[in-house]
């Protein structure tokens, strides 16, 4: 339908918890599923990563994601119903401050109950990068930002400062 711009960090709506879609609002929030769809892919073809994208980071306060990444397709009302106790750490990037990368840690494996575009209720179990993918956008729609779950503020840097650091790796954090 249409690319829309991302909204950056600063931005309220970012901080927002957004609203539950009801079945019987799901035809009436199409618009807001290819909005994502065609934001994400314009996303990734200019900037060459890209796997999910929340709809608050377009501007609406839904609680909707889209995902093109092990999984394909909108996730309305996504909640996480089980996390495993095994946990891992990665830098985490993120649309809304695409400069940025920051150390974070998130379970190993989720599951994530949510209604597919057709108002079915649907799970998806994921472990490695699409759990930490699932979990990163359904913080999104709660108003939880990447930045919120760094292990510390040492571990909060500048995406280019990371890429010289990363050719020795003594000197990552």
């Amino acid at each position: 339908m249409a690319i829309r711009s991302i909204l950056l960090l600063g931005n309220p709506i970012l901080r927002a918890k957004c609203t539950a879609v009801k079945r019987g609002e799901i035809s009436s929030n199409s618009d807001v599923f290819e909005d994502l769809h065609d934001t994400l892919l314009d996303f990734r073809r200019r900037n060459g990563f890209g796997r999910g994208i929340a709809a608050p980071q377009i501007g609406a306060t839904k609680k909707i994601i889209f995902i093109d990444f092990e999984f394909n397709g909108a996730m309305i009302n996504p909640t996480i119903i089980n996390r495993s106790r095994k946990k891992f750490r990665l830098w985490d990037d993120c649309f809304s401050f695409p400069d940025l990368l920051v150390k974070v840690e998130r379970n190993y494996a989720v599951t994530v109950e949510f209604l597919n575009t057709e108002g079915m209720k649907s799970k998806v179990h994921a472990a490695g990068a699409l759990s930490e993918l699932l979990q990163h956008e359904i913080d999104h729609v709660n108003g939880v930002l990447a930045i919120d779950r760094a292990i510390d503020v040492k571990h909060i840097v500048l995406r280019s400062e990371y890429d010289k650091l990363k050719t020795d790796s003594s000197k990552i954090l």
